[in-house]
């Protein structure tokens, strides 16, 4: 029997935490389709069945600010309606609450102090595609009975999938919700949620149906993926980004016929000196006399290979000032198409993303990961599909 006396029903989420049987439970849903104020109704439920023990529920976000205005603004205004709120239980400083003789605590992990802390019976990470699986396994150590996770569908290659929802473990709950399963919303904001189809398929796909897919802070949200080159694509020229033992040195090929654009990966290894490289090259048969832009930050590896005669053109890519914003800018003008044996340039045109703010915001800069490939594309489309003008730049 449910102490919320005032719901007489709930969203799917909430009978998916109640019922579940296994340690660790995870929802990955839509969006509104209730998942954090289910949670967060079952946590209290939960508090007042165990009434008295002093256990800790531990809710956890990635950062404060964005912790503050989602899960914790959802529980006080779920003790408010209920009249469960009394502000001596309330230690604001510690953001700490006592209900029903337990505890309620709420953390950031933006910091090693925050995520090493004490002992809980209970933990829920509100959209725990935030957080690394480093934090996940920190937190989960210090929890000794149940540990609950929320988010909107990330992309494959998330380590949720890998390490949680595909991983073959016998204690892990996995459940799907959309805003279908909520009964609470009004026509107006199904309405709203419903003209994704028209908008975006993977969008869609991702807030509607909750279905994996791409998320909107990906840079590079849609792309085909395609078997060859096609015949009538011309090549614009190649792309080369030096690394050598963290980062791998990589070559890709980049086409193009009308707005198409078509990237082949060449190269995509770690450890290779010039040497290597030149080798590779004149391996691999590439259209001679053809265009390869390097990174110009490496002159004296872009002398070494001149000098090795591979039978390309190899030269430094102008950058310029902003030159990651605008070369993306100019790479998504395109409709994107990658051959299915670029597997590692595929891996990274799905994991690359928008940095976040410290309030959760998507910024205008991506991270410094996953962009060996992609940097190599960025060189060309810097040099070869744009044209300068009056400090304007404009697609070839």
């Amino acid at each position: 029997m449910t102490i919320l006396t005032k719901m007489k029903k709930q969203a799917k989420p909430y009978y998916d935490v109640k019922n579940s049987t296994k340690r660790i439970c995870v929802l990955q849903g839509g969006t509104r389709s209730g998942k954090t104020y289910s949670i967060l109704l079952a946590l209290i439920e939960f508090a007042y069945k165990n009434v008295g023990k002093g256990l800790y529920i531990t809710i956890a976000r990635q950062t404060f600010p964005s912790l503050r205005s989602s899960s914790m603004r959802d529980f006080f205004d779920i003790l408010k309606k209920e009249n469960l709120y009394n502000e001596r239980n309330h230690n604001k400083s510690n953001h700490l609450y006592s209900l029903f003789g337990n505890y309620f605590e709420f953390i950031s992990c933006d910091s090693e102090i925050k995520i090493r802390g004490r002992q809980r019976a209970v933990l829920f990470m509100n959209e725990c595609n935030e957080f690394s699986h480093e934090t996940f396994i920190a937190l989960s150590l210090r929890t000794t009975y149940k540990i609950i996770i929320d988010f909107n569908p990330s992309d494959e290659f998330h380590w949720l999938y890998s390490q949680i929802i595909d991983a073959d473990r016998d204690d892990v709950d996995f459940h799907i919700s959309t805003y279908k399963d909520n009964p609470f919303l009004q026509e107006a904001t199904i309405k709203e949620i419903e003209r994704l189809k028209e908008v975006d398929e993977n969008l869609w796909n991702v807030f509607g149906e909750g279905q994996r897919g791409v998320s909107t802070e990906t840079v590079f949200p849609n792309f085909n993926t395609i078997d060859n080159v096609p015949d009538n694509a011309k090549l614009v020229s190649y792309g080369l980004d030096f690394g050598f033992s963290a980062d791998p040195t990589t070559i890709v090929g980049v086409y193009k016929h009308d707005l198409d654009l078509y990237i082949d990966e060449l190269l995509y290894e770690r450890g290779l000196t010039n040497q290597d490289i030149g080798e590779r090259i004149k391996a691999m048969g590439l259209e001679r006399g053809a265009e390869c832009f390097a990174d110009s930050s490496e002159p004296k590896s872009i002398e070494e290979l001149f000098r090795l005669q591979t039978g390309i053109n190899i030269k430094g890519a102008k950058k310029g000032a902003d030159s990651i914003r605008i070369g993306i800018d100019v790479m998504k003008r395109h409709k994107l198409n990658i051959t299915k044996r670029s597997v590692n340039t595929i891996k990274e045109f799905r994991n690359y993303k928008w940095i976040k703010d410290k309030n959760g915001d998507i910024t205008n800069k991506p991270i410094d990961a996953f962009n060996h490939s992609i940097d190599a594309v960025r060189y060309v489309a810097l040099n070869k599909l744009m044209v300068s003008f009056s400090g304007k730049y404009y697609i070839s």
